[in-house]
């Protein structure tokens, strides 16, 4: 796909997020996706304090790990998503321990060097990403997270029922029912955790279709470079 076709699908998918968290408040409920349950306990085993959540959508995992006692910094690209974010922290009593930003992805990540002890992101990565672009931003997440720190990903694969479905857009996405999904395989998975320390790649399925993911776990070494 050129240059101004994968700008064109990020701006309709874009659109396509805030009207679906506009017309549907809180879609995915109120209760943590058992990926961020999991990370939460990786992320205390791992002694972190600080999480940033990319693709936070209107909140759940965000406010998940703010209960349960992380500072976390929730990005996302969609205002309409973070509103209902920010609204669920206050009614919680949570607010003080939540961040919201605005940010796509595509670009350099909203957060200083080295700052943060944990990053999640569940079926982020598997957006309508370019190869290059998941490279770009894997990096960032590695500039990101202090040495030691933990990235928990999880993406759906090549395996999934919609894999091949729908319109194809290169390079591994496909367009479904107006969602693009970038199916990843299990060479992407251990080229983007070059240079990492990759502890897990957990298969398991969520939802009625079901969808089929792998739940990513890497590790950045301590004292590597940047």
């Amino acid at each position: 796909m050129s240059r101004d076709g994968r700008e064109d699908l990020a701006a309709a998918q874009r659109a396509h997020w805030q009207h679906t968290y506009g017309e549907h408040p809180g879609m995915y409920g109120a209760e943590p996706s058992e990926a961020a349950v999991h990370a939460a306990g990786v992320f205390r085993a791992a002694g972190a304090r600080e999480v940033l959540e990319l693709g936070a959508g209107h909140g759940r995992d965000a406010l998940y790990f703010a209960g349960e006692g992380f500072a976390v910094t929730a990005a996302d690209f969609s205002p309409v998503g973070l509103e209902q974010l920010r609204a669920a922290a206050a009614g919680q009593g949570t607010a003080g321990r939540v961040t919201t930003v605005v940010h796509d992805v595509r670009e350099p990540l909203p957060v200083a060097g080295a700052s943060v002890d944990g990053v999640f992101a569940h079926m982020l990565l598997c957006m309508a990403l370019s190869t290059e672009e998941l490279h770009a931003l894997v990096g960032e997440v590695r500039r990101v997270l202090r040495p030691g720190g933990v990235f928990v990903y999880t993406v759906r694969h090549t395996g999934d029922a919609h894999y091949g479905a729908g319109t194809g857009r290169g390079d591994g996405i496909w367009e479904h029912s107006g969602f693009a999904v970038h199916y990843f395989s299990r060479p992407l998975v251990d080229a983007l955790a070059d240079g990492w320390r990759l502890e897990e790649v957990h298969p398991f399925e969520e939802g009625g279709l079901p969808r089929r993911l792998w739940r990513i776990t890497q590790r950045l070494p301590e004292g590597s470079a940047r």
